[in-house]
């Protein structure tokens, strides 16, 4: 006999205004816990000195996973311009000072170097495997790596504020991968004065805002209260950036088994990513084929 899950069945997705010092999966396990859920995930991590949109996904919607972790994100973040630290941020030891301070424009005229296609070293401590060990368990031993440089897309950087010559607040939108201390740090060493992020906070994940969030105390105070429940989005928020195709009850049935199934569609080409529904019901998501969804998931309603 198939052992029980343990807790309910909770499905759909929900935004969390992630509090400073706690780190991602730690907020997972809590609305977990809160929830009395059988299975929960999250979509794209955040670090424990960042706070902002961490959006969470129970049951079903882990299968959405994917598509909101490779969305576009928005962060706002404040970096300190005249000291580099062996981090890329404000937990890290000082390793170099300058007395250098750039003005507005200077920064300004900086930051298209840092837009569109770039390539980026991530930091040393990260979460980057090196010959199998994260790197930052490798820099915690004193160990200096060759991380190698990877691609990523950002599609603005704008400075948005100085509030002294030692800091700028700046707003990126990126794509998946990016680690906004490496743009700090590399921000810093371009304008000859060094720099590391002292302040983050993710203002967007694909199609969550952070006025889509909860308060990190609000599962302590509605622990185990179903009510809980009304702060859940449904589970096809997380496919915001897929077309929705409606298929028929016979098509639902074979979509459901794993087969591909008809669906009325109209702009849709042939080979594109879509996800099919019935009566709103979310049923798998799969590619378009002539008539046909040819599923690659499917949600168990």
């Amino acid at each position: 006999m198939a052992r029980r899950k343990k807790g309910r069945a909770v499905h759909g997705w929900l935004v969390i205004d992630k509090p400073l010092g706690m780190t991602s999966s730690a907020v997972v396990n809590k609305a977990k816990w809160a929830f009395d859920a059988q299975k929960a995930g999250h979509a794209g991590t955040l670090d424990p000195e960042a706070t902002g949109v961490l959006a969470i996904a129970f049951g079903e919607a882990t299968k959405t996973v994917p598509y909101v972790t490779d969305s576009m994100k928005a962060y706002r973040f404040t970096v300190r311009l005249g000291q580099a630290t062996n981090t890329d941020d404000a937990e890290g030891e000082v390793i170099a000072e300058s007395a250098a301070r750039p003005s507005a424009d200077d920064i300004r005229a900086a930051l298209p170097a840092f837009t569109g296609d770039i390539m980026q070293v991530p930091p040393q401590y990260s979460a980057v495997k090196v010959d199998g060990e994260r790197a930052y368990k490798r820099a915690r031993d004193g160990e200096e790596m060759e991380l190698a440089a990877r691609p990523l897309f950002v599609e603005s950087l704008e400075l948005v504020d100085m509030p002294d010559a030692d800091h700028a607040v700046l707003e990126m939108v990126c794509g998946k991968g990016g680690y906004v201390r490496s743009i700090a740090r590399d921000l810093g060493q371009a304008l000859g004065c060094f720099g590391h992020v002292v302040q983050l906070r993710r203002v967007w994940a694909g199609p969550f805002e952070i006025e889509d969030s909860i308060p990190f105390e609000k599962l302590d105070e509605m622990a185990k209260d179903r009510a809980l429940d009304e702060f859940l989005l449904p589970l096809e928020a997380g496919l915001n950036d897929l077309e929705e195709l409606h298929c028929t009850p016979e098509g639902a049935a074979r979509l459901r088994n794993g087969n591909p199934g008809m669906v009325i569609a109209s702009d849709v080409e042939y080979g594109e990513e879509c996800w099919a529904s019935l009566d709103g019901v979310p049923v798998a998501i799969g590619v378009y084929k002539a008539g046909e969804l040819h599923p690659n998931r499917v949600f168990v309603l």
